[in-house]
């Protein structure tokens, strides 16, 4: 787990709210430097009402409190983050099944397919880590898993490294839909992100907890 991540994430919180505390006392300070050079230069014959003096520190009050509320906030914020990291380190060393990008080392991979309703043909395209298209082969149109090799066209067996899947489907000759294809990763790592606990696969892929359709102990098909 990347605890050096989820510090560093919180350095610049704490820092922000020392820096927005230090700002509203710095500010407060010299409001009452002003307020307190305007009665003593005020119109003596046109005094500034007293009104006035309590909307001006009316307004100062609401802005310090906003700043308050502001950093209650990120708090809790940053405590739900960690929360959600605790409830997720249990998929550490489990497998997910994800439409990310996935590790392949030469054994054969499972895949899980799932052609629209409608479609007259369905290829499955492999991609590399750059995006480059590897292998495309036709398949069944069926939800059943589909064993993918890690060949390319001549039979050569591809490098090891991560490969993207996608499902092309066609109707009456022409490309109707193009899918992500899902297939199982191992979870390597929780790490705290801006919007909550993001899984890191094996291989380097990110993905948010609500991205996942299943998991299982490593092995297991």
């Amino acid at each position: 787990m990347d605890v050096t991540s989820a510090t560093a994430t919180s350095a610049p919180r704490a820092q922000a709210t020392t820096q927005q505390g230090t700002l509203i006392n710095s500010d407060f300070e010299t409001f009452l430097v002003m307020l307190t050079t305007q009665i003593q230069n005020q119109d003596p014959l046109n005094p500034i009402q007293s009104s006035d003096y309590a909307a001006q520190l009316a307004t100062f009050s609401g802005v310090e409190q906003q700043v308050k509320t502001n950093t209650l906030l990120e708090s809790l914020s940053a405590q739900l983050g960690m929360s959600g990291m605790a409830q997720m380190a249990a998929w550490v060393g489990m497998e997910a099944r994800v439409s990310a990008p996935v590790m392949f080392d030469g054994t054969p991979l499972t895949l899980y397919p799932d052609p629209p309703d409608g479609a007259e043909e369905a290829v499955l395209v492999a991609l590399d880590a750059t995006g480059k298209e590897v292998t495309r082969h036709p398949i069944a149109i069926t939800d059943e898993p589909a064993l993918w090799a890690g060949t390319d066209a001549a039979g050569a067996p591809l490098p090891s490294g991560t490969y993207a899947f996608r499902l092309e489907t066609y109707a009456a000759g022409e490309l109707s839909q193009v899918t992500a294809v899902e297939a199982y990763s191992r979870v390597s790592e929780v790490r705290n992100g801006a919007e909550g606990a993001l899984l890191v696969l094996e291989g380097g892929a990110t993905v948010a907890p609500a991205d996942i359709r299943a998991v299982r102990s490593p092995g297991m098909e």
